[in-house]
């Protein structure tokens, strides 16, 4: 096979402790034309000298200020060079092949933007990890969920996931790009910050005609959380912020209408729970998230039709790839488990039509 050039682009905040063991499992990696850059998020510890000293032939991209996931990595996309461009994070090890892996699909279909790896737990390798698992997958109503994990139940990997499959987004903790896409779709949207900014990126892929796949042959393994904490404020208020922002400016306007009332509707539901239970953690985080969404209508409508004018298909192509139903219902109601007893749940298997 042939080796284009790849960047790897780690990002690390105060995150030494994960550094040694994520570099040298992806400098011993077998494939032989990478490039390796470590993007440090204005980290306030000794993370830049340390890596200096002992990396030397790392090159290191420093940023003066911490401005958000999505800001750093277009910084970085902007420095590497290469065909493709891998977004890594900083608590993962890798598989000594995975890049091969990922590189010899996108060589196959130039219609392939993003590829995501297998992600298994960094503590056992029989489980799927939270954040990636085997690929991942949204409901209609902007509900995401993973191959391998639905809401907190995480599936062990038996290979029942380890077909290759057109997904609907791929995982920010590794998430393989051809950079030609982002001339299309642009890149990362800073609006976002943090927290399901991957998903808008690939929705904004699918509009404009191209693939996104899961390659279970590449592995890597993810500890997960290390940035913020499962169950905090902070992730309450941008899952939910995000989920409906890039649901109004990436829809059409008649699923704008038909999906996202039904949204509100369940993040109200929530809040019922919630306050049931005293989680004023989870009750909080959602209003300020539509507090932000009604304060901030312009902004909104402004970035809408900047991603509208990119669309080359409709959303009935898009649909395809998204779950038409319910998985809060399937879940919580039917007490479906897994992706495979979804109701109408199909894999897409990828084909290079």
């Amino acid at each position: 096979m042939e080796y284009p050039e790849t960047d790897v682009v780690i990002l690390n905040y105060n995150g030494k402790k994960f550094l040694k063991e994520c570099l040298d499992s992806v400098i011993n990696c077998s494939y032989p034309n990478k490039k390796i850059h470590v993007l440090d998020n204005a980290s306030t510890d000794d993370d830049v000298s340390w890596l200096k000293q002992h990396y030397p032939q790392i090159n290191i991209i420093q940023n003066k200020l911490n401005n958000g996931y999505c800001a750093a990595y277009n910084l970085g996309f902007s420095a590497g060079k290469g065909k493709y461009f891998i977004c890594l994070n900083n608590d993962v090890t890798v598989h000594p092949q995975w890049i091969e892996h990922l590189v010899q699909l996108a060589e196959s279909d130039e219609k392939i933007a993003a590829i995501q790896p297998k992600i298994v737990s960094y503590f056992d390798n029989k489980k799927f990890e939270y954040a990636g698992a085997s690929g991942g997958m949204m409901d209609v109503f902007g509900y995401p969920f993973l191959r391998g994990r639905l809401f907190n139940t995480i599936e062990e990997d038996n290979g029942q996931y380890d077909d290759v499959s057109e997904i609907f987004w791929t995982s920010g903790a590794a998430m393989f790009i051809r950079k030609e896409a982002l001339e299309v779709t642009d890149t990362l949207d800073e609006t976002i910050v943090h927290h399901m900014d991957e998903i808008d990126l690939c929705w904004r892929m699918r509009m404009c005609g191209f693939k996104t796949v899961v390659q279970p042959l590449s592995v890597i393994h993810h500890i997960g959380g290390a940035t913020i904490q499962t169950k905090s404020f902070r992730k309450v208020y941008w899952n939910h912020r995000n989920s409906l922002y890039i649901m109004l400016k990436n829809y059409e306007c008649k699923n704008v209408l038909r999906y996202v009332p039904v949204h509100f509707l369940l993040d109200y539901i929530v809040i019922a729970q919630s306050l049931l239970q005293r989680d004023f953690t989870t009750v909080g985080g959602i209003l300020k998230a539509h507090a932000w969404l009604l304060l901030n209508p312009l902004l909104i409508l402004r970035k809408r039709k900047s991603v509208q004018r990119m669309r080359t298909v409709t959303d009935n192509e898009v649909k395809r790839f998204l779950y038409n139903g319910s998985i809060v219902w399937e879940y919580f109601g039917k007490k479906r488990k897994t992706c495979t007893q979804l109701k109408n749940y199909t894999p897409y298997e990828y084909s290079t039509d």
